[in-house]
């Protein structure tokens, strides 16, 4: 099989499952991984595929920041039933924290508890949502807002987790990748989630189908850390599986 062939049938590997594994190439092809990895790189200076750690992928698997205003109206619907989900996990008395992001304001905006239930966040949208909603009382996360998000970071946020305990965790993310595991875009609020995740006792990561073999710059969390992924019924099946290989229970809204 020489280079032209080997290039076709890497493109149409790529067409059927949106990505391509280095060591699965090599065995099918026949060739070393050097030379895949030469080929890879030959097709993403083409424009033809976008490379990754291990293989190559049809999207750019790095997502982009964008600001909170921009967020809401991608995938409205899906975030409305997977807000509508994850509420369903909630039992009475609970002390949750939500974080930010528009499926982090859906969610809120589900929330009508008949018992008590203390909600921290470090979204002002969330908060506000919430702060006259009868049987919650609502603790706002303090420090530096980030405009692009409207929510909380920093060592202020940080301080008051770490003298408090909750049951759930519910976290958006902007990427979920097999090798890298559950990051957003911006080092600031990773590290942030990363002290909620410590004080919850069950992680709930909100993610839509498009966050899917994606990642951000700031890693939050690796796939032990998490028990619940709440998606729509676009999301990928093999990373699907691959989850709930891991142990994590994927509910599909």
């Amino acid at each position: 099989m020489n280079i032209t062939d080997r290039h076709r049938m890497i493109l149409q590997i790529l067409q059927e499952n949106g990505r391509v594994d280095i060591n699965e190439l090599s065995a099918q092809l026949k060739v070393s991984g050097v030379t895949i990895r030469k080929d890879l790189k030959l097709l993403e200076d083409k424009n033809l595929l976008f490379r990754t750690r291990g293989g190559g992928s049809n999207t750019n698997p790095y997502a982009s920041e964008r600001t909170i205003n921009e967020k809401e109206f991608i995938n409205a619907e899906d975030k409305k039933k997977i807000a509508s989900a994850a509420a369903g996990l909630i039992g009475s008395n609970d002390s949750i924290i939500i974080g930010s992001g528009t499926t982090m304001f859906e969610l809120a905006r589900c929330l009508h508890p008949s018992h008590q239930l203390t909600v921290i966040t470090p979204a002002l949208r969330v908060g506000l949502e919430l702060s006259t909603r009868p049987n919650v009382e609502v603790l706002q996360l303090g420090g530096l807002i980030r405009p692009n998000s409207s929510s909380v970071a920093g060592i202020h946020a940080e301080r008051v987790l770490a003298e408090i305990s909750s049951r759930f965790v519910f976290l958006g993310v902007d990427g979920i990748d097999p090798e890298f595991g559950f990051s957003i875009t911006n080092l600031a609020e990773a590290a942030l989630n990363q002290k909620m995740i410590e004080t919850a006792q069950s992680v709930v990561i909100l993610a839509d189908s498009s966050k899917f073999n994606k990642r951000g710059l700031g890693r939050i969390c690796t796939f032990d850390q998490v028990e619940y992924v709440i998606t729509d019924n676009k999301a990928p099946n093999k990373t699907i599986q691959f989850l709930e290989e891991k142990g994590i229970k994927v509910i599909i809204a």
